[in-house]
């Protein structure tokens, strides 16, 4: 599968999502006076190879905020499901808080930072989230679902917690819909079902809906694929993994 997102994707929504929302506060935490100068620093550090890659990615982030910016406004919504997962993993930070986080996240790709910052291990955990294709996904089909179709009038509830073989229930009327999302970053590309999502899907068959949300580096596109079992060509693969738990001994707590 051909993947052609940046090799710093991630790195550059984060810092065009910075630029987009806090303008000039979020050039001059990182010790610059103007955003050319700050463009080129990012240049030096490898992160793109020229300043209008980085200009390019804020213009993607503007029409998304009340600056008074249009960037790239012509394109409405498409690209708002970058947007989206940012918020959810650091919309809550301040200037100085979400400045230090990219810090961070520019000294782990390329410990260019002299001097950075402390890392918890919150933030870790939501850095690997930024890489993780499915969440992605998921908050695309979130504020999406209603464009297929047969979910155009549904409600949804989310399942993701219960891990019982698919991540949305869509009530339409009165059927319910089951929904598995799995997230390709290119337009091409094999997805997998778990053991229990087959089961699930054997057990709803037209019911139960894949839903693949593809392109992801790009313009996402969503294909939905219900009766996937019948609807697919899926090869069983059997792998071997082992379990390491620890346990303590007889306690009376």
């Amino acid at each position: 599968m051909s993947d052609n997102r940046h090799e710093n994707y991630e790195l550059l929504n984060l810092l065009g999502y910075g630029l987009a929302k806090f303008n000039m506060d979020f050039v001059k935490e990182f010790g610059f006076k103007t955003k050319t100068a700050f463009y080129e620093y990012l240049v030096s550090l490898e992160i793109a190879e020229t300043t209008s890659v980085i200009k390019n990615r804020q213009d993607l982030f503007d029409p998304f905020f009340d600056s008074g910016r249009k960037g790239w406004w012509q394109r409405g919504d498409a690209y708002i499901h970058r947007k989206i997962l940012i918020d959810s993993l650091f919309g809550d930070l301040n200037v100085s808080q979400y400045t230090g986080m990219v810090k961070i996240y520019i000294q782990s790709k390329s410990g260019k930072i002299e001097k950075p910052e402390t890392i918890s291990p919150v933030m870790k955990s939501r850095f690997k989230q930024l890489q993780i294709t499915g969440q992605e996904a998921e908050l695309y089909f979130m504020h999406n679902y209603k464009n297929i179709d047969t979910f155009s009038n549904g409600t949804i509830d989310d399942a993701r917690l219960f891990g019982d073989g698919y991540d949305f229930q869509i009530q339409v009327t009165e059927k319910y819909f089951l929904a598995e999302i799995k997230g390709v970053r290119a337009s091409s590309g094999s997805i997998r079902l778990t053991e229990n999502e087959f089961a699930k899907a054997n057990e709803y068959k037209n019911d139960y809906g894949l839903i693949v949300v593809s392109n992801l580096a790009d313009l996402p596109k969503m294909t939905a694929v219900f009766n996937p079992i019948e609807s697919l060509a899926l090869t069983k693969k059997v792998v071997s993994q082992s379990q390491t738990t620890y346990h303590s001994e007889y306690v009376s707590w």
